[in-house]
C-alpha cells in the first residue's frame, strides 16, 4: 500500500515549488493512503489551507486531524478547520504555555507558545493513551521520557515546568515497517522511536519524517542520535522544521521536505 505525504506548510518553500505557496515557521502535512486521509498539524494559522488550495488538494472528508502538541506553530491553524472536525490529541494540547526564564529565583514569562483556540467547536478525542485512528494509522499517545527537559512553563496555579508531555506522533503501519511522523521531537527522537516500537510490537522502521528538534543540539546529543539511527537502520530519514541545518549536517543521507513537496512511500 502506498502512502503519500503532501507538505502543506514547512519553514521553507521547496525548490521549484509554486512561488504563491506560503512558507513560514511551522508544520502541516496531509498523510494519505488508498483508504484514509489524516491531517497532521495545522501550522500557525490558515496558511496550510491556502497552500492546499494552491496545490489542488481537497481537505474535505478527512479521517482525522492529529495535533502533535500544543505549540502555536503546530496547532495555531485549528480555527480554520470546519466545525466538528475530528481532532485526536493529548488533553495537554489545550494548556496555556509560555517560554520563560528564571531570574534570581523568579520565573519571568517571555512569549506565549500556545495559540488561542476554541477547541469546543470540534469533536475532540483527548487521550494520553494510543488511539487506533484507522486500520493502519495510529496515534502514539503520551511518550515515556526517563529525564524530560522543560521548554518553558504551563500557566496554572504553580506555573509548572512544561515538559511538552502532550507531544505525540502519528504512526503508519506499512508493509515495510513503521512510518513515524513527528511534529517537533521535543520528547527526543530516540524516545519517540522506542515508544512506537513498544506500543506496536514492530521493530522495523521504514521511515522517519518531521521535526527532530536538533537545531541547537549538542555534538554529544547529535552523536547519540546518529548512532541510534545507524542501529535501527530506517530506510528513509526526512528531517525538517526544527531539525535545522545543524541537525541535517549530522544526519547523513537525509531528505529535508519543504512546503509544496509530495513524498511517496511504497
Amino acid at each position: 500500500m502506498t502512502l503519500t505525504i503532501n507538505v502543506l506548510l514547512e519553514n521553507r518553500r521547496a525548490a521549484g515549488a509554486d512561488k504563491a505557496l506560503i512558507a513560514k515557521a511551522g508544520l502541516s502535512l496531509l498523510v494519505q493512503d488508498e483508504s484514509d486521509s489524516v491531517l497532521f498539524d495545522t501550522g500557525p494559522d490558515g496558511s496550510f489551507l491556502q497552500n492546499a488550495a494552491q496545490m489542488g488538494i481537497n481537505l474535505d472528508n478527512l479521517t482525522a486531524t492529529v495535533l502533535s502538541h500544543g505549540h502555536y506553530d503546530h496547532s495555531g491553524g485549528v480555527p480554520w478547520l470546519p466545525d466538528n472536525s475530528r481532532i485526536v490529541c493529548h488533553p495537554g494540547v489545550q494548556d496555556v504555555r509560555y517560554a520563560a526564564v528564571n531570574l534570581l529565583g523568579r520565573v519571568k514569562k517571555i512569549k506565549r507558545l500556545s495559540p488561542e483556540v476554541d477547541y469546543s467547536r470540534h469533536a475532540m478525542e483527548l487521550t494520553r493513551t494510543p488511539v487506533q485512528i484507522s486500520e493502519r494509522f495510529l496515534w502514539s499517545g503520551e511518550i515515556e521520557v526517563p529525564a524530560p527537559k522543560a521548554y518553558g512553563i504551563i500557566e496554572n496555579a504553580q506555573q509548572s515546568p512544561d515538559y511538552v508531555a502532550d507531544e505525540g506522533v502519528l504512526i503508519y503501519k506499512s508493509d515495510r515497517g513503521l512510518i513515524i511522523i513527528t511534529g517537533c521531537g521535543h520528547r527526543g527522537i530516540i524516545n519517540i522511536v522506542r515508544h512506537c516500537q513498544k506500543i506496536t510490537g514492530i521493530d522495523k522502521i521504514h521511515a522517519l519524517i518531521g521535526g527532530f528538534h536538533l537545531r541547537y543540539a549538542s555534538p554529544l546529543r547529535l552523536l547519540q542520535v546518529q548512532r541510534f539511527l545507524k542501529q535501527i537502520k530506517p530506510e528513509k530519514v526526512m528531517g525538517c522544521h526544527c531539525t535545522g541545518p545543524w541537525g541535517q549536517l549530522w544526519l547523513s543521507n537525509t531528505i529535508s521536505p519543504a512546503t509544496g513537496d509530495r513524498i511517496t512511500l511504497a
